[in-house]
């Protein structure tokens, strides 16, 4: 008596299970991931309640971290050299805002006097970064 054998099938992995997964979780880190407006200069900004963001464009920013280094935009800059280059703005600067990033570890000495800084070269505007506070 003859037996017909069956034609053995070699095992197959069905990848789109596997595809979908990796498309879900790339979805997911897309829409998760929050981008940062603030450069690669490490400054932690102390909290606040009452934030509030400025409508204004025009604004110079100045990141203070807590070893008191200074920079303006990404470029580190000395006191003397940052009020060199406020001053070449001109008669702009009346509506431009001083954006102050400082870490909340920097000096206070340090703060007031880019605040100082910050009028002295004509400035009417003055903001002072923070990140909000988390609800209790």
């Amino acid at each position: 008596m003859a037996f017909l054998r069956k034609k053995r099938e070699s095992p197959r992995v069905d990848l789109t299970p596997m595809v979908d997964v990796v498309f879900l979780l790339l979805i997911f880190f897309m829409i998760s991931t929050t981008f940062v407006e603030t450069p690669g200069i490490s400054v932690k900004l102390p909290e606040s309640s009452s934030q509030q963001r400025s409508q204004d464009i025009k604004e110079i920013k100045v990141y203070l971290s807590k070893d008191g280094d200074i920079f303006l935009g990404k470029e580190p800059v000395d006191m003397a050299e940052l009020r060199r280059r406020l001053r070449t703005h001109g008669e702009r600067v009346a509506e431009m805002t001083f954006l102050l990033l400082a870490d909340k570890e920097a000096l206070h000495g340090k703060v007031v006097a880019l605040m100082d800084l910050a009028k002295e070269t004509g400035f009417a505007k003055l903001a002072i970064a923070t990140e909000q506070r988390e609800r209790r």
